[in-house]
């Protein structure tokens, strides 16, 4: 009977454990893998920001970049371009990029939405279901629920089939609905809230058996997991106290329009936002983005939003590692990762240190402790007493104690060197260019539509070509005074969005544009009539549509009015409701002149000497063979104006080098981080390169096609590449409390010592040091100076440690630079390198 019971227990044990396998569930503290609790460290890597010859990579690197975890959106107009047509090709392979995070041994969260917002166009959304009768999005309208769930459930049903849910063995652990309908719902009231519930319900019946998520979304209904959006969530606390704290959202910087300037996060002022939110108790955090990438093609949305989509993310648009911004992160994640135990068993208190200094400690009953000690002050260090020994605290940060005794991590002392990335030549000879102009004067040829009255583009266009335009036909009376010499008259035309090329009988009298604040504008301009009929024709262009807010079925776009000349001598002329003729795209759009097959369509023109040239609305082609190295590629346009470019028939996005206008002041980590904060660009074009990818090239004869809308420069068109040129490292000597620091009597034994912390790239090796100086230097990376206090021997001694390495990482004590000169003094070791590739024969 003995052995019954035990062959009864074993059984039932044996079951215990299976039911755990593959099973994900959360409480209030975490998210339970197999039944455990865990800390997750995850970030965004939008698959079709990429190629797929980069996913392998970016995911490598985020993996050793400490994350457990990669996010990415579902784009359902990239998947599903028509009704009931999908394309999961190519950049659009959802699955193969899910397997391989699996392969890497990584988790997935995928935000199925299907709305994203993402400065995507359309905010995810298809074109075509802005044209379904009846519809209205995001609410609770039957044609919409319904598009929305069979999408929904594909993409369920897709990954079910390939095994790839946490419940089934695959790597997706969470899954969202919906993306930040707050603001959203509550503008549509109770049918917000129904739509809300209703989207819950939906995604919870698909069986998933994995949990799901709401972003920004404090009503979201039981089993979702209501979660946090933005720069600091250290506030939130979920809707339930048996639901767990998660960001789903920590942005790395901002995204960049065109016309803005480039916005930067200090990594020092990320950390800080990160551990604030672990200490109150946040469990899971996604970086966003993690890898940016760039909008190709006519994606990006806005409108405005650049085609480069780099977020200053830790992994840059070329998928180059940006220090110190990786290396900060993946420190703060280890020592986090150190404090698991303690965090998710222990229960927390809090202790006054200062005015502005705390600690937030969490103990277990089992003895783990961990200690996270934070100075919120702005501008002042402070020096603090915390369980009988003192600790110096850097403004606006928290150091990490695991074990509470020894500091291993402070969010403001970043200890990993800088990365200093730019772009420079390649061997590809000046591209030689065959041009094709546009005949504006054939625009009423071909198939047109005529209307009394002006049309909403996106109406028209369906959103197949950036481009419309609109027609008529003005008569002027040879007795017009302006005729003999007066005051030429003035057009005012008004658009919803978003730019505008004035034509007036076939040449461009002027140009107007909105911004992404205010996509509405006014063209006001003189412009040249003749006596007799006038053609005034108005190029109407879109720039991204919108990916925000409620009723995008009710958005608009084009020219809408009114449309009038002034200064007539009968006075204004109203255009408005005069028969206006529509013509959809380009005459070269409508040829494919952008791909590899349609070259031979037209007649090409040849010009050794084409330089400056302002003819609007021309195509020019070239061809380059593929330049040597493996260094990511980019095309340098800043000799341009405003249009699109193709390489081999793939379309890299949306070009204009609009010039920055912002705030580009000194950057400093401390305070409170919004985009106004740590600008830079201003007054140089806010996008000057554009990513070419390797993979979209053969090793000769390359097609670049460049579209110009107002003219441009073509002999300034270079191919370059963008590399690591040189890093630098900075290291204090007097540093805070840390592992290898001893305590004597509760006070601090400060080391002399410094750690030199530099690596080049693989392949790569340092080959000479640009400055160097321990002392007093002062300077930010590639603007380095020698202070009042210098070493003399600074420079032979890194020399003799580093040059000719890879790496160079050593822990050295001070006087190995030799007699202190300013003994009385706070010393650090600045230094720049150079970092070169290894030539092999």
């Amino acid at each position: 009977m003995k052995c019954v019971v035990v062959v009864v227990f074993f059984v039932w044990c044996l079951y215990i454990q299976l039911s755990n396998c593959n099973n994900v569930t959360y409480d209030g503290k975490a998210l339970l893998i197999n039944g455990e609790r865990r800390i997750l460290f995850s970030g965004s890597i939008h698959y079709p920001r990429s190629l797929p010859d980069m996913w392998k990579g970016l995911i490598e690197k985020a993996k050793d970049g400490g994350l457990d975890v990669v996010d990415t959106y579902v784009f359902w107009n990239l998947h599903e371009p028509s009704p009931g047509t999908y394309d999961f090709q190519g950049r659009n392979d959802l699955v193969k990029f899910v397997r391989l995070v699996q392969k890497a041994g990584l988790y997935v969260h995928l935000r199925i939405g299907p709305y994203i917002c993402g400065e995507w166009n359309f905010g995810g959304f298809p074109v075509w279901l802005k044209f379904v009768p009846g519809i209205s999005f995001r609410t609770d309208n039957e044609p919409f629920k319904l598009a929305m769930a069979t999408f929904t459930q594909k993409i369920v049903q897709m990954m079910k089939d390939e095994k790839l849910f946490q419940s089934q063995g695959g790597p997706i652990i969470l899954s969202q609905i919906e993306n930040e309908y707050e603001t959203e719902g509550k503008e549509f009231g109770a049918a917000g809230s129904a739509y809300m519930n209703w989207a819950a319900k939906m995604a919870v019946e698909t069986d998933t058996g994995v949990p799901w998520v709401m972003c920004k979304e404090d009503d979201a209904p039981d089993p979702m997991i209501n979660t946090c959006n933005g720069f600091y969530c250290d506030y939130f606390s979920p809707n339930k106290p048996y639901k767990p704290t998660f960001w789903t959202e920590a942005w790395t910087a901002w995204f960049t329009t065109f016309g803005g300037p480039i916005h930067q996060r200090p990594v020092e002022d990320l950390a800080f936002a990160v551990a604030r939110f672990i200490q109150k108790g946040g469990s899971f955090v996604n970086y966003y983005m993690f890898h940016g990438g760039t909008n190709f093609g006519r994606t990006a949305g806005g409108p405005f939003i650049t085609t480069s989509y780099d977020y200053d993310a830790p992994i840059d648009e070329y998928g180059l590692i940006r220090q110190p911004k990786f290396g900060h992160l993946k420190q703060l994640h280890d020592a986090v990762k150190l404090c698991a135990k303690a965090l998710l068993t222990g229960e927390p208190s809090n202790m006054t240190l200062g005015t502005y200094q705390k600690a937030k400690v969490f103990s277990s009953s089992s003895g783990d402790c961990a200690a996270f000690l934070s100075n919120y002050h702005w501008t002042s260090s402070a020096r603090v007493t915390f369980n009988g020994r003192n600790y110096i605290l850097p403004p606006w940060s928290i150091s990490i104690l695991p074990g509470c005794k020894s500091v291993i991590y402070n969010t403001a002392q970043v200890e990993v060197q800088i990365n200093q990335m730019s772009f420079s030549p390649t061997n590809v000879e000046p591209f030689s260019w065959e041009t094709f102009n546009e005949d504006i004067s054939s625009i009423e040829d071909g198939p047109l539509m005529s209307y009394g009255g002006l049309l909403e583009q996106l109406n028209i266009t369906r959103d197949t070509t950036d481009y419309l335009w609109y027609t008529t036909s003005v008569k002027v009376d040879s007795n017009e005074s302006f005729l003999r010499g007066g005051r030429l008259p003035t057009l005012v035309a008004g658009s919803t969005g978003h730019g505008m090329h004035v034509f007036i009988n076939g040449k461009l009298t002027g140009s107007s544009f909105g911004n992404h604040d205010s996509s509405k504008f006014k063209f006001t301009g003189r412009i040249q009539l003749q006596a007799g009929v006038n053609r005034v024709s108005l190029l109407s262009m879109a720039a991204g549509l919108p990916n925000n807010g409620p009723h995008f079925e009710m958005r608009e776009m084009g020219v809408l009015g009114p449309v009038a000349i002034h200064g007539l001598d009968k006075g204004t002329m109203d255009l408005s409701r005069q028969t206006w003729s529509y013509k959809v795209g380009l005459e070269g759009e409508a040829m494919n002149l952008g791909s590899l097959s349609s070259i031979p369509a037209v007649d090409w023109v040849w010009d050794s000497s084409v330089k400056e040239n302002t003819q609007p609305l021309t195509w020019y082609k070239a061809y380059f063979n593929v330049p040597e190295g493996d260094e990511p590629l980019a095309l340098d346009m800043s000799s341009m104006q405003k249009g699109q470019v193709w390489i081999n028939g793939k379309n890299i996005g949306r070009y204009w080098t609009v010039h920055a206008n912002g705030n580009c002041t000194d950057c400093s980590y401390s305070g409170t981080y919004r985009p106004n904060k740590c600008q830079s660009g201003c007054g140089h074009p806010t996008q000057q390169w554009y990513h070419v990818p390797r993979s979209w090239l053969m090793p000769s004869r390359n097609l670049i096609v460049v579209f110009e809308e107002m003219g441009g420069n073509p002999s300034g068109i270079t191919l370059v590449k963008r590399s690591i040129t040189s890093i630098c490292t900075e290291a204090s000597e007097y540093r805070p409390v840390i592992k290898n620091t001893h305590q004597n009597h509760g006070g601090l034994n400060e080391q002399n010592v410094v750690k030199i912390n530099l690596h080049c790239a693989a392949r790569q090796f340092i080959s000479a040091i640009k400055f160097v100086s321990f002392g007093t230097p002062s300077g930010a990376c590639g603007n380095l100076q020698q202070g009042t206090c210098h070493f003399p021997n600074s420079r032979s001694v890194l020399q003799k440690l580093c040059v000719g390495r890879q790496r160079c990482l050593a822990t050295v004590p001070t006087s190995i630079f030799g007699g202190d000169p300013c003994p009385n003094l706070s010393k650090k070791l600045s230094a720049e390198v150079v970092c070169q590739h290894r030539v092999t024969t």
